[in-house]
Parts: structure tokens; C-alpha cells; sequence
């Protein structure tokens, strides 16, 4: 297929910028995968589409304030490092800000801080290897780093957003984007889920900032897929694989839960391992899901290996007819926008 096939028109004031006022109070496109049949809902709604007996799959990462500003030793320009991934204790990948100025060796002094790092390495993709004085960089970050926003969030994070841009469930550190699907639950909705026999699953998947690398190649087949760290635990393959079994629902929130359970899946018994590791997984049409039957999922950009996978659960054309009805009804969009829930047919 091409890539073109997953383009579409959205006026740029539809691009949220802030989160709703209130997590449940963004607004919730529900569609049929069979018909395509849409309904205008409100999120607090979602309850109402969910049976006993479902199972939801959370992704419970959790976003790091991955941003940390600095300055050059002896020289005292300003340097921005963007931390990606953690190597080895106190040894992270990194984006660093300007790039063609940090050779391996150079020291770079944390602004508010005692704490320094090096640049060990330029690293093939473009991006450096840097080691700090410290392995505790996480408590470094909740103290000096900043809430690395999205590139279409035309504006600097704020106090709001290390509270909001993050899920209620998220306990794991290591993402730098939030699973943004999970945005709009608050404790009550999850508690109430619960108690009418509603299963809860969390995995995890640690969401990159290839999540928004744009797909430069004309057909998807040749799009590179970016990697993530990912982990089913034994308990929540249970959890999964007993819902299958008893007829129940696996009712995935978010691109990233899919991720994890189809990197995990078995296809001829439609279950999915308890499993670590990393994933490149690429799902596109004509592809289908195995284990993850209803999806729930905000609105994504256009030609991006996202609206891709959600082109997994139903046609490429059904999916296309309900994003320009989302623009038509004027939706919010991407991260801090409104939700799309896709069921099966009953």
C-alpha cells in the first residue's frame, strides 16, 4: 500500500494544544469495525461500551522529564540533552542540542545542579552516548529535567502538564511520550470498571521518540520501524489469556498495548506470552490483530505508522471515513486530544 492512502486534511486549530479541563471530558468517537457505523459520545461514556468479563490492557509506562539544559565545560555555551534510553546505570542515550559541537570527551555541567556528564560516544543514528557523575538520573530528572512535549505542542510544557500528561496508572519509568490513550482515564472510571467485573491487565512498553518519525517511503512495506522496550508479566498473560478463554473481550487502550500484545501473540491460539524484550513490530494493512479485539486510541497524524495500525481493525477506507468525520464534527487531535473506541461487530 501506499503511503499516501493514509493522508488526510485537518485545519491546524484542531491540533490541541492543552489538555480538557478534565480527563474524562474529552470526547469519544465510537466505531463499529464490521460497518463503520460511528456514534458522537462523551469519554465518560466508555464504561457503557465495555462488558463484564472484558479485559482492558493498560500500558503503565511512565513518562520521564527527559529534557535537561546545561552548559558546556570551559566553554559555557548552552547545551539541551534529550535522554532516550538507559544503556547501563548512569550511561543513557541521548539527543544533544548542538550536536556538531559535543566530540566524545566533552563535559557538559548541569544548569541547577552539582551533577555533570560526558559525551562518550556519537552513535551512528545521529544520536550520543553520554555517561553521568551519578546513577541515580532519574531522581536527577524528577529534580532538573522538564516534560518533553510533542513536536506539534507549539509551546513550552508547564506545571500542568507533569501532572496531565501522564496516565493515573503510570508507575514504570522510561517512556518520553506518554501512551496518550490512557490520558483520559481518571481512578473513579477504573475503580467503577472494576467492580462490575471488568479485568484489568498492564503491560509495558517504553514509548520512544519514534513514535512520531515521520514515514519517508512511498510504499509502508519499506518503512524501518522504530524499536521499543516492551514486557508482558506472567500475571497479565494469565489475565489476557483467561479472558479468551472464557469469551471475554481484550480490549487494548492505546497503540502501544497493541504493540505489546501482538509482539507477544500466538497466532494459532490467539493467546500471548509472558515476555521481555524489544520490539519492532509493524502493523499495517492488509495485516489483522490476533489477541486484541476493541481498541482504544486518540486521533493520530496523518501517514503516520500509527493511523496504520489502527487501519488494522477495520479497512483502510472505513478508518479514512470516520477521521474526516472527527475533523467535520471538530474533534481535538493527537495527544491532548479527544479518543476513538473501535468494537467489533457484534
Amino acid at each position: 500500500m501506499n503511503v499516501a492512502d493514509f493522508d488526510y486534511d485537518l485545519p491546524e486549530e484542531l491540533i490541541a494544544q492543552h489538555p480538557a479541563a478534565r480527563r474524562d471530558q474529552s470526547r469519544l468517537l465510537v466505531m463499529d469495525r464490521a460497518t463503520g457505523a460511528c456514534q458522537l459520545r462523551m469519554f465518560g461514556d466508555f464504561p457503557q461500551f465495555v462488558r463484564p468479563g472484558d479485559c482492558l490492557v493498560l500500558n503503565d509506562t511512565k513518562v520521564i522529564a527527559a529534557r535537561l539544559f546545561g552548559r558546556r565545560d570551559p566553554t559555557g555555551g548552552h547545551v539541551e540533552a534529550f535522554l532516550l534510553e538507559e544503556r547501563a546505570p548512569g550511561r543513557w542515550q541521548a539527543l544533544l542540542r548542538p550536536g556538531r559541537r559535543l566530540d566524545p570527551g566533552s563535559r557538559v555541567l548541569l544548569d541547577g545542579e552539582p551533577h555533570t556528564f560526558v559525551v562518550t560516544a556519537r552513535l551512528d543514528d545521529g544520536t550520543f552516548e553520554i555517561e553521568f557523575d551519578t546513577t541515580d538520573v532519574l531522581g536527577l530528572l524528577e529534580r532538573a529535567g522538564r516534560v518533553p512535549l510533542p513536536p506539534y505542542i507549539q509551546r513550552e510544557a508547564s506545571a500542568e502538564d507533569v501532572e496531565r500528561y501522564q496516565t493515573v496508572y503510570a508507575t514504570r519509568p522510561g517512556a518520553v511520550a506518554a501512551p496518550t490513550a490512557g490520558l483520559h482515564f481518571t481512578p473513579e472510571i477504573l475503580a467503577g470498571l472494576e467492580t462490575t467485573g471488568v479485568k484489568i491487565a498492564r503491560v509495558t512498553l517504553h514509548v520512544g521518540p519514534g513514535t512520531f518519525q515521520p514515514v519517508k517511503a512511498e510504499r509502508i512495506e519499506d518503512h524501518i520501524m522504530h524499536e521499543e522496550a516492551y514486557e508482558i508479566s506472567p500475571e497479565a498473560a494469565a489475565t489476557i489469556n483467561g479472558t479468551r478463554a472464557a469469551g471475554g473481550r481484550v480490549i487494548a487502550i492505546g497503540t502501544t498495548s497493541v504493540r505489546t500484545l501482538e509482539s507477544c501473540a500466538d497466532p494459532a491460539t490467539r493467546t500471548v506470552r509472558a515476555e521481555r524484550g524489544r520490539t519492532r513490530i509493524f502493523l499495517h494493512p492488509p495485516k489483522q490483530p490476533v489477541v486484541t479485539d476493541a481498541l482504544l486510541t486518540n486521533f493520530h497524524l496523518p501517514k503516520s505508522t500509527l493511523l496504520m495500525l489502527v487501519s488494522c481493525f477495520a479497512s483502510t477506507e472505513t478508518v479514512m471515513a470516520a477521521y474526516r468525520l472527527a475533523v467535520q464534527e471538530r474533534f481535538r487531535f493527537y495527544s491532548y486530544g479527544d479518543a476513538m473506541l473501535l468494537l467489533p461487530g457484534e
